[in-house]
């Protein structure tokens, strides 16, 4: 039992609550009351399944390796998001700036750029993934 010493509006209660389960018994200066204690309804949680992947586009698409075997110098994603386009290939040239595919996130398309001149060793990734940030998207050489 927990003993209170309140005051409200200037008055002293002395204040005794007992909770079991779903009743309190409740002392208020020596006066006692039995209170009903109605619990809360757990929300229910429903289960959402992820719609399916769109299918990749028809454009020549570098053979995907896992993003597990990209280098440190992989370029990754700075957020995570859907890839909605590829401007890249395997053996491309490319200059540092140049947009090598755009990412969708939270309603944004997004340019993911060459961080340095070189060549497309890899791309990690096709049309209509979702990454999480740090994924390997491509790597140049």
């Amino acid at each position: 039992m927990k003993k209170y010493n309140l005051t409200i509006e200037g008055k002293k209660y002395a204040v005794e609550v007992d909770v079991n389960d779903t009743i309190a018994n409740v002392k208020v200066n020596d006066k006692s009351y039995t209170v009903e204690i109605e619990k809360e309804k757990e929300p229910q949680i429903a289960k959402v399944s992820k719609p399916a992947p769109k299918p990749a586009a028809a454009a020549p698409k570098a053979a995907a390796a896992p993003a597990t075997a990209a280098s440190a110098s992989a370029i990754k994603a700075p957020l995570p998001g859907n890839v909605v386009k590829i401007l890249v290939s395997a053996g491309q040239a490319v200059k540092r700036g140049d947009t090598l595919l755009v990412m969708e996130a939270m309603k944004m398309e997004n340019n993911i750029m060459a961080e340095k001149d070189g060549t497309v060793k890899a791309v990690y990734v096709e049309v209509g993934r979702t990454v999480a940030l740090g994924d390997a998207l491509v790597e140049i050489e």
